[in-house]
């Protein structure tokens, strides 16, 4: 099939889009459906407080020359002990290995075609549709039924060539009643790119998956993400994600608990520093009764900074017996940086427990005197309630070596700001 070149980022000949006849044609309905929506503005409520209107399609060109690997950042810990490590740059999947046969990775095929999309369907959002329609190296990653997998699935997507736009598309399929742990690291050098990601997540019955997305991109690379993980009965989804990187960084994440009994957990931690911008979209959709969810973002803004949260959680009907909650708290660690914090409830059933909480604040004085008081220097006792403010989140990471490279990185941005005091 011939490319079209009438979407929003065209198709240039060479970028191969692969797939049989009626994927293909998927693929045109998505773009078409892209080119009829066309970018989101500023105006719309899902985009309120962001830079959305600077955003040109034509300032990038839409290829997949793959590459080299760029520096493997706060993951180096889990390489030597991961159960797979694919590795895909630039748009291309550069190499893989798997080391459990429990693990099955899908690129092209029937089980590709078939899981692509499964999740999130065409007409959805501009950028998923665009995700649909020019993902050069779609990944499905299927883990069988009664599987225990011990040691982390390792997803490295990098973006090392300038001024490109390329499309990650990911699907986890987790077997029921079986076990895995996946963390998937974002990462490029200081260069001026959009990278647009979408994972598709599946829980089967009584499966249950830790899935940690680590982000550490240069400081003018543009990153719109989604990720939406449907959760079936008795099914548990931990969704972790670190943010330290990017110019504007926008991440989307949804749980969907479509089973009895399922469960989900939503965590995360971002700093912006200088201009950066970081955005983050929740959406705890309980669709089933004995349902449960649990949200804790916390992040920090210094210099000119901003950050925005925006969260739904959304009580079906029928969803009764539900308990679902929602906290976000942001310090503000200098007069220049901003932020926002939204959180929403729309509950259509009375048999629920349901609360949602935000702040947005500089460093509690009480705690700072506290360790002044016991000779304790200012830098030093700001840069340690820093640290003690994202403990609960760093303890809850499914891989203590990365917890533990991400608590130091925070301990180096914090560093870096001791002449501001």
């Amino acid at each position: 099939m011939a490319p079209t070149g009438t979407g929003p980022f065209g198709r240039p000949e060479q970028v191969d889009l692969i797939g049989s006849s009626v994927f293909l044609e998927k693929r045109q309905e998505a773009e078409k459906q892209a080119s009829q929506r066309g970018v989101p503005s500023f105006e719309e409520e899902l985009w309120r407080y962001t830079p959305i209107g600077d955003l040109d399609p034509s300032k990038y060109r839409l290829d997949a020359p793959g590459g080299l690997m760029a520096d493997v950042g706060l993951v180096e810990g889990i390489e030597s002990e991961t159960a797979a490590i694919i590795e895909i740059v630039n748009g291309q999947i550069v190499s893989t290995t798997i080391n459990d046969e429990s693990i099955e990775v899908h690129s092209e095929g029937v089980e590709m075609e078939a899981a692509v999309g499964s999740v999130i369907p065409i007409g959805e959002d501009f950028f998923t549709d665009c995700n649909l329609s020019y993902c050069t190296a779609p990944v499905v990653i299927e883990i069988k039924r009664n599987s225990v997998v011990g040691a982390p699935i390792l997803i490295r997507q990098h973006t090392t060539t300038s001024e490109i736009v390329w499309f990650p598309r990911l699907v986890v399929q987790l077997g029921e009643n079986s076990e895995a742990t996946v963390v998937e690291h974002q990462a490029s050098p200081s260069i001026s790119a959009l990278v647009c990601p979408v994972s598709e997540i599946k829980v089967a019955q009584a499966g249950r998956l830790k899935y940690l997305t680590v982000q550490e991109h240069g400081p003018e690379l543009w990153q719109i993400s989604t990720q939406v993980a449907e959760v079936q009965r008795d099914a548990h989804v931990a969704l972790s994600q670190v943010a330290l990187g990017g110019s504007y960084a926008r991440a989307r994440i949804d749980t969907e608990m479509v089973g009895q009994g399922s469960s989900s957990e939503i965590s995360a931690i971002y700093f912006g520093r200088e201009n950066a911008q970081h955005d983050f979209r929740t959406f705890q959709k309980h669709e089933a009764p004995h349902t449960n969810s649990n949200l804790l973002f916390k992040g920090v803004v210094d210099d000119e900074s901003r950050a925005i949260y925006t969260g739904l959680i959304r009580i079906e009907p029928e969803a009764g017996d539900v308990n679902a909650f929602q906290t976000n708290r942001t310090l503000k660690l200098s007069e220049s940086a901003w932020a926002e914090s939204v959180p929403n409830l729309e509950i259509e059933n009375n048999d629920v427990k349901c609360s949602h909480a935000s702040a947005v604040g500089p460093i509690d004085e009480e705690q700072r005197f506290y360790l002044e008081s016991r000779g304790v220097p200012t830098e030093i006792a700001e840069a340690l309630v820093v640290k003690g403010f994202f403990a609960d989140v760093l303890q809850g990471l499914p891989s203590q070596s990365v917890a533990q490279a991400i608590d130091d990185r925070i301990e180096q941005l914090v560093a870096l700001d001791k002449e501001r005091f």
